[in-house]
């Protein structure tokens, strides 16, 4: 069964603009009948993700930026569906893009529309036990890696993304960004205290990786497209495994492909292990491919030299422990809904991380 969308409260959620959004769809999706329904998709953290119905069970997908604390550069719903349009006519699975508004007056803010997939998204063990039998299990890991590599071989001049990014320098460029981005993220002591939770211990161990990494770039040889946060909760599955769409193109750039390899990996737990990063553990049922399936999967499909995929998943390691601690920061401080203690907890996982990019990066050759 699919994965159901779960509906916000109140009944119109925020972020959504009935009125506003009524008038759109009459003006550019007329096969859309009002009176519409919108509801919040669970898993998205950052950019929120709407199912929108109408009275005849149509259904489409409504992509817009969060509703506060959006930076400026961030949340860019043209360069998104962009993207989905360059893709839709070559072999690579998305959505199907069916129409951009970057009129706030609309609805607050700029927003895209795209077909909706039905399929599944596996996001825990639960999901993935109930969606697939345990003899379709290992096939996940091949129709993943298979599709990475699909994306990795788009021309990005013939499909009209060269100018997406710069092409040349992505590691370098990434570790500085996240080097200074932690830096910027700090607590002080007396105010952690105040609000009841635990100081960040990792600071060290995250510059000392962070060190390490910047003198240890592997020769970027190639240049492809980069989805960013590649992994199984953000693409949609068939029955039998295979990929129908890669959903949350929010952090797509150009640069090294080995990238995205190597944070399938960070999010791809086996079983036996103390810890999965972010609760991600659907890959320790029973069945699944191993990290070392994928990898030897991709290198087959894609004919690269795989070599130096440690280093990738240890920079995918860090990384994502330099985003934690800033959401920890802001948290901590107020910057967000909630209570600010109830991710404290972030705390020990981002020393985790840390210690898990180290060892990545001790075992690469």
């Amino acid at each position: 069964m699919p994965d159901e969308p779960t509906v916000s409260s109140p009944a119109v959620p925020d972020g959504i603009d009935v009125a506003g959004l009524t008038g759109w769809f009459r003006a550019n999706l007329p096969a859309i009948e009002p009176p519409l329904r919108f509801s919040l998709i669970a898993g998205g953290r950052s950019n929120l993700t709407f199912l929108v119905e109408d009275d005849a069970g149509a259904r489409v997908v409504l992509r817009r930026p969060p509703v506060s604390h959006v930076l400026p550069t961030a949340h860019d719903m043209s360069r998104e569906h962009r993207l989905l349009t360059a893709l839709w006519p070559t072999a690579v699975p998305v959505p199907q893009p069916l129409g951009l508004c970057t009129d706030v007056a609309v609805n607050g803010a700029p927003f895209y529309v795209m077909e909706f997939v039905d399929g599944n998204i596996v996001r825990n063990v639960a999901a993935a036990e109930a969606a697939f039998p345990t003899t379709r299990r290992s096939a996940i890991g091949d129709h993943l890696a298979d599709t990475l590599a699909l994306l990795h071989r788009v021309d990005i001049d013939a499909v009209g993304l060269g100018d997406l990014a710069r092409r040349d320098g992505y590691i370098e460029r990434q570790v500085r960004r996240w080097t200074e981005q932690y830096r910027n993220s700090t607590l002080d002591p007396s105010v952690a205290e105040s609000r009841g939770v635990d100081v960040v211990a990792a600071d060290e161990l995250v510059a000392r990786v962070g060190k390490e990494l910047a003198e240890r770039i592997p020769p970027q040889r190639e240049t492809a497209i980069v989805h960013g946060d590649y992994r199984l909760d953000n693409v949609v599955l068939g029955r039998d495994g295979q990929v129908l769409a890669i959903l949350d193109w929010e952090l797509c750039t150009l640069g090294d492909p080995l990238a995205d390899l190597g944070l399938l990996l960070v999010y791809w737990a086996e079983p036996g292990e103390s810890g999965t990063v972010l609760g991600q553990d659907a890959t320790t049922a029973e069945g699944f491919a191993t990290r070392q399936d994928i990898i030897d999967r991709y290198a087959e499909t894609s004919g690269r030299d795989v070599s130096q995929v440690g280093y990738f998943t240890a920079f995918g390691f860090w990384k994502l422990a330099c985003i934690l601690q800033g959401v920890y920061v802001r948290y901590v401080k107020g910057a967000g809904p909630g209570d600010p203690g109830s991710v404290s907890g972030l705390s020990p996982q981002i020393r985790q991380l840390a210690e898990r990019a180290a060892e990545s990066l001790d075992a690469v050759p």
